[in-house]
Parts: structure tokens; sequence; C-alpha cells
């Protein structure tokens, strides 16, 4: 399908966070031009008049555990041990390959209202969660959660090469859940296979401090530091989270070319603490945001981690000059996408991914237009979510979606499952 956006804004995020007058074409799920207006005999399916609103490449959800959604709300206000322990684990163990399925449909809807077109995703029954990507329209990597409790490597090098090779809308990374849950044989192997697979390793790092201290006091080494004295990331990788890190876990992350996701909203709520993302950005390591599981934040709404991700740096800097809106926007739609591997959808050059979404900017929060980008970090919500591309198919668009499946029954699916697991 061949669509036209024309007479619109349009920030391809190509020359950083430029807004120019202009039109998108897009075409076999990849865009064809971007620029300035033009006359054309061209054919399209749709021609879509944006009436001067904004189009932007979409935000991408950097960490996530879409299946949590059974849990939003379940078992708030705890210490974290104690919510992880007591609560989530012993209703986890109750899922089914089929739960996962309907349960990660309601996290897709609820990432389209919030201009998120792609997710890195890590959870359990993976191969039903993909499903309901590719049966959704959803774009979605997988991370690898395999922990001593769970799992082995002979079944995460499957299931990662199962779904690099499964459809266009689904990729993996290896990856592993954290130091933590991971006994030292488990560890060694897990670097073994991503040396033989030269993958990069993505994992939690650093979440919260008594993680750190109890390293420190087994290993006498950070998380960080533990985990590099593997050769765990030669290939490069990643770590959700990392609020208590070191300068010298931060050389590391730095030397080994690592990925850091941010996640503000979870990391309050659990009163974990506040990444030093400014301090990461200044050392040339490239950070993405991340929501996080709907048990732990609880709303999927990348506008409110946009805004936290920025605010939490003023004040931890105690600087309100640092984390420019521009840089914000970077991380939360291009930035993301290299973190996630997804190198095509990072901008809406001609030839990437027509991952994209339009943003109302006739609502009264996104006036008066003194500047646009600062506009949508600083003001922006769910509410200015116009229309959601993937892959060229729009999903979402003007309160409505196009996913195969109607809202109330998803709903009604969620509802029936938690009303199951609660009565066992």
């Amino acid at each position: 399908m061949r669509t036209r956006f024309y007479n619109g804004k349009i920030c391809t995020m190509e020359n950083s966070a430029q807004v120019f007058e202009g039109e998108l074409w897009t075409g076999g799920g990849r865009v064809e031009y971007a620029g300035s207006p033009k006359s054309s005999d061209e054919k399209f399916d749709r021609e879509i008049n944006l009436a001067g609103n904004l189009l932007l490449p979409g935000f991408k959800n950097a960490h996530t555990h879409s299946a949590m959604t059974f849990l939003r709300s379940y078992a708030d206000d705890l210490p974290l041990l104690e919510w992880l322990h007591e609560q989530v684990f012993p209703m986890e163990a109750k899922l089914t390959p089929d739960d996962v399925y309907h349960l990660s449909k309601l996290a897709i809807m609820e990432y389209l209202t919030s201009g998120i077109t792609a997710n890195f995703d890590m959870y359990h029954h993976i191969r039903e969660a993909a499903r309901a990507s590719i049966d959704c329209g959803f774009r979605t990597v997988f991370c690898g959660s395999v922990n001593s409790y769970g799992g082995s490597v002979a079944q995460e090098e499957e299931s990662f090469a199962y779904l690099n090779n499964l459809h266009e809308l689904i990729s993996a990374q290896f990856g592993f859940h954290a130091e933590y849950t991971c006994e030292r044989p488990l560890l060694e192997e897990i670097a073994k296979s991503a040396h033989r697979l030269k993958a990069p390793v993505y994992c939690h790092n650093s979440e919260g401090r008594p993680e750190v201290d109890q390293c420190l006091e087994r290993t006498g080494m950070t998380p960080t530091a533990y985990l590099d004295s593997f050769n765990m990331f030669q290939y490069g990788g990643g770590g959700f989270h990392c609020v208590h890190l070191s300068d010298e876990d931060m050389d590391v992350i730095k030397r080994r070319n690592m990925f850091v996701v941010t996640c503000p909203a979870s990391n309050l709520k659990l009163a974990s603490g506040i990444a030093p993302v400014k301090k990461l950005l200044d050392k040339g390591v490239c950070v993405a945001i991340g929501t996080d599981g709907p048990a732990s934040n609880n709303c999927l709404d990348f506008f409110r981690e946009m805004f936290l991700t920025t605010a939490l740096q003023k004040v931890r800097e105690d600087d309100a000059s640092v984390m420019d809106a521009a840089d914000i926007l970077r991380m939360a739609a291009s930035d993301g996408a290299l973190a996630m591997g997804l190198s095509d959808c990072d901008t809406l050059a001609v030839g990437k991914c027509a991952d994209l979404i339009v943003i109302d900017l006739n609502q009264p929060n996104m006036q008066p237009q003194n500047n646009i980008i600062k506009n949508v970090v600083y003001s922006g919500s769910k509410q200015n979510v116009k229309l959601a591309m993937v892959n060229g198919k729009i999903l979402y668009e003007d309160g409505q979606f196009h996913i195969g499946v109607e809202p109330e029954e998803v709903y009604a699916r969620a509802n029936e499952i938690i009303g199951r697991m609660r009565s066992t």
C-alpha cells in the first residue's frame, strides 16, 4: 500500500530534530520520499492531509515486559523484594502461552496510543508473544531472559535462531535476566555462546542498590565489572536500568560499545533511584528509553518517560540546562532503534522502514508553537497521538485500532485471565 502524507510538518531525525514543511510517501513498508511539497503524477492508495500536524519516527520502547499487563495495579506500594517474590513470581507461574498471546495484544494497543511503533520485549512464552505482534502488525525485538531458575542456554540459542528467521516484524537479541539470577557456570556458558554466535548480550544491570552491594560482597566486583570479567560483551550489548553505576562501570560500557536503557518511571516507583544518564551521554554512551513492564510502571506512556528522563537529570545534576528536548527525542525515536538492533528504523530517510507517528498539534497543549520539539517532549501526551503506522500499515488512527481484533475482546480476555489466577 502506498500512502502520501502532505501539508504537514516533518521531522525525519536525519539532521537532529529539525522540522520542515513538507510531505512524506510510503510504499512497500518503506519511506519513498521525505521532503518539500512537490507536484507528481504518482498514484497512491491513500493521501492523508496532515493539516499542519507533525510527522515523526515512531518511539521505540527499548525495555519492557509486555504480557505483564495482567499485573497492572495488582500488587503496588510494596518493597521491591516483597513485591517480586511474594506477588509477581507466584502469579507469573500461572501464566499459560495463550495468556501471553492475549496479554501482549493489550500492551501493543497501549504502545500504539503512546506513539510506540516497536518494543524490546523480555518475557515468558516468547513464541506466543511473537505471534501476537505478527497478528497485530506490530514490530517487536525479543530479548532472552535465561536464568538459573528457568530455561537453558541451548533453548536461548534455539529461540534466537527461530525468532530471527520468523517474520519481517520480529527479531531477537541474545540475553539473560540478570547477574543476580544467574550462577557463575551459567554466566560462563552464556558468554561462550555469545562468542560462538558473535552476538551482543543484553540484561538487567545495576537496577537497585542491594543488587550491586550483594554482587560486591560475593565477587568483589560490581555487576558490570563481574560480567565483563567473562568477556561477556565482546560483541557489545546493553544494560537495562543501569541506575547504580560507578565511573569504572561507565568506562566498561563505553569501551564495549554497549547501550544503556533508562526506565525512569519504574525506577522511581520501585525506589531504585535515578540513572546517571547525563554522565553516560558525556562519555559517549548511546542511551535509549524504556517503560519497563506494566506491573512496575504501571503505564506504558512514552511521553511520561521522556519528560521524566530529562527532568530527573536536571534535578540529579542540579542544572536546568542539561538534557535538551532534542536529545530526549533522539533517544526516544532513533537511539532506541539502534539499541534494539533496528538500524532501518532510526530515521525516516528514504529506504528506511515506514514506522511513523503523527502528532496532533491542534490541541491546547501544543499551542503556541514557540518550539514544536520542546512542546512534544515537555507538554506532549497520549492525547496528541493521532496516528501510528508500522511497516507501512496504519495500526492506530483517531482513537481506532486496526490490529485485527476489537478492543473489547482484548479487555475481556485480560480480565478473564487475572480473574482465573486470583481464584486458584
